[in-house]
């Protein structure tokens, strides 16, 4: 039944009483069982935090004459992130709703720049590692341009070699990642930046994820690769607060080593009857609260204490892959260079996504991951205490699929696989496109309707799609196959 406003006001307290409620549902991210999507640094935090949104949650910064207050706390933010990624004294940026408005803002904001100083170029490319945040799609798909993707090397990093051979007359930037997501290792940015400074090209570092973990990690100690400002190549850097800058949702930073960059990022509308209207980014209104609980943060937490949460995610880390280099089944992928931690079968003996499912059953959240097969896991001091309980469900897990060989036809598993493997990648996206239309169609309100054993988008093809999934991969492979035997045509 369609839901409707209710015709008289309800009860506050009760209605906070049945949020709660619902919270019963959802993963259990404060019991360390989820290694993405929430970044918790405590109950107290946490509060502080709420208390911190609640003070700006009217407040609006699209207009900083009116929220001078606002405009304080984003420019030091600006301040104080341009400084722990030592960028120069010309260092500017602005507040975003997290890291995908972040790279939307810098693909727009590289495009309009190409647009005033090489009006030739009508189809513009940017040059980026598979392993690039799919952000990166999204923003080519809405700004009109293309994504030139480079292979990656075997140490899973971008090939400077290859992004070189990349460029053509249409290249307007090239862009990286510190660390890339799927398995935490930083690209080799000193050696693009050179690419980039000799081909005259901006270079983007994507540390949306890496930009507030890193630099704690090198004054820990640990040997970072050369990623930041420090890299003179690099003309822009986008970092979220809200992930390792344990700051509220949604917030991120987009930095640019001068104004001579930033100033392609403004939008302005002239002749509106309403008045001038202009924009730093996407939204126009731009909510005050995370602004404010960001700056709230970075100054509560200090260094002292950022340094704290560092040590404690990459101990746990350091644990977390000794302790899978002790199961004979399990490969880790990638080197050490962050809190991400990526692990894979050894040989095809094991079914990732079979054991990913009985790791699920155990309570875990589990971001299954494709190309090749694998579990990614982002690690943050919440961790520490669940190290040893997950290797041993791990090890559970595996041993589970290897007694019970149906668990790998059973569940999300072979949903998993199939579209793993299938060749023609426009399939899988029509298929998750009908998930999406199923889960936003008209009443629908629990997403676990559709399968309610599923991990993710693909994993609900399970229950619904399953069959049809299987006979459109099987007339795929047909179709390959085919491809691959007949003569080739002259």
């Amino acid at each position: 039944m369609r839901a409707s406003i209710p015709e008289q006001g309800r009860d506050r307290q009760r209605l906070l009483e049945e949020m709660d409620s619902f919270v019963a549902a959802d993963a259990d991210w404060r019991g360390g069982r989820v290694f993405s999507l929430v970044y918790h640094l405590g109950e107290e935090h946490e509060h502080f935090l709420a208390r911190a949104h609640a003070l700006y949650a009217s407040a609006n910064a699209l207009n900083p004459m009116a929220f001078k207050s606002l405009r304080r706390m984003e420019v030091e933010v600006v301040s104080m992130a341009a400084s722990l990624f030592h960028g120069p004294d010309e260092t500017v940026g602005a507040l975003t709703s997290g890291g995908t408005e972040s790279l939307l803002v810098a693909v727009q904001t590289y495009r309009d720049k190409a647009r005033v100083e090489r009006p030739r170029v009508r189809r513009p490319e940017i040059i980026v590692p598979r392993t690039i945040h799919p952000a990166f799609d999204k923003a080519a798909h809405y700004f009109g341009v293309k994504l030139k993707k480079v292979e990656i090397r075997a140490d899973l990093r971008a090939d400077p070699q290859a992004v070189a051979r990349a460029i053509s007359g249409r290249t307007i930037a090239i862009a990286a990642s510190a660390p890339q997501y799927p398995h935490g290792v930083v690209d080799p940015i000193a050696e693009i930046g050179v690419i980039a400074e000799r081909e005259g090209l901006p270079l983007h570092v994507d540390a949306c994820i890496g930009g507030f973990i890193l630099p704690w990690l090198e004054r820990l100690g640990r040997p970072i690769p050369p990623w930041d400002f420090r890299v003179n190549g690099v003309t822009s850097i986008s970092a979220d607060l809200h992930k390792y800058g344990y700051t509220g949702k949604g917030a991120s930073v987009l930095l640019w080593r001068s104004m001579a960059f930033m100033r392609h990022q403004f939008f302005v509308a002239s002749d509106w009857p309403g008045g001038i209207y202009v924009s730093p980014s996407m939204p126009g209104t731009r909510p005050g609260g995370p602004i404010a609980a960001s700056w709230a943060a970075l100054n509560a937490i200090g260094a002292d204490g950022y340094l704290a949460a560092a040590r404690a995610s990459i101990e746990a880390v350091d644990r977390l892959r000794a302790g899978l280099a002790t199961i004979p089944e399990v490969q880790v992928l990638g080197a050490p260079d962050s809190t991400i931690v990526a692990w894979g079968a050894r040989d095809a003996k094991i079914d990732v996504y079979a054991v990913a499912d009985r790791l699920e059953a155990r309570g875990w959240s589990v971001d299954r991951q494709q190309r090749p097969p694998s579990v990614h896991l982002t690690v943050t001091a919440n961790h520490a205490p669940v190290v040893e309980r997950y290797l041993a469900d791990l090890r559970a897990a595996i041993a589970e699929v290897q007694q019970d060989p149906t668990l790998e036809k059973s569940g999300s598993a072979p949903m998993y696989g199939m579209m793993a493997k299938i060749p023609l990648r426009g399939m899988v996206s029509a298929s998750v496109r009908q998930v999406m239309e199923s889960m936003y169609a008209p009443g629908k309100t629990d997403p676990s309707i559709e399968a309610p054993r599923s991990g993710g988008f693909v994993g609900r093809l399970v229950d619904r799609y399953g069959q049809q999934a299987a006979d459109l991969y099987d007339r795929a492979q047909e179709r390959w196959k085919r491809a691959r035997s007949s003569p080739k045509q002259r």
